[in-house]
């Protein structure tokens, strides 16, 4: 099961990406859609800087506080997770990293996250630890 998830992400949908971006080139033409790739990932990584910086404040009052700062560091993950798609060329990618920096949009996807690992927790199926033990 693994594979064939590996298989997508490092094969399928790189030619996807590599389709939508010739499509694009010959609609707008290819000086416009390089053009496209660089702004998105410029402005990308910026708001992904700014977002980032919002989310280390609230880890470091949170930890401050005495409370452990789960949803900030999920939110940390979800940012340094659209950093790297957004560094990735391809429409998808910059489209998944725009919704992994917005605040609305990163909020489900963070609590599905949060979901997730908390039932693989309780099947045993991943166990954390370490955190002010």
């Amino acid at each position: 099961m693994a594979m064939g998830k590996l298989f997508v992400l490092f094969t399928v949908t790189p030619l996807v990406e590599l389709y939508l971006l010739i499509r694009i080139g010959a609609w707008i033409g290819a000086l416009p859609t390089v053009l496209l790739v660089v702004v998105t990932g410029f402005v990308g990584a910026y708001l992904a800087k700014l977002q980032g910086f919002q989310v280390w404040m609230r880890i470091q009052y949170e930890v401050n506080a005495g409370r452990f700062p789960a949803t900030s560091l999920l939110d940390g993950l979800l940012l340094f997770a659209a950093g790297l798609v957004l560094i990735t060329p391809g429409i998808i990618t910059d489209v998944l990293g725009f919704l992994l920096i917005i605040p609305a949009t990163r909020a489900p996807i963070r609590d599905w996250l949060a979901r997730k690992l908390r039932r693989m927790m309780d099947s045993g199926t991943v166990e954390i630890r370490g955190f002010m033990q």
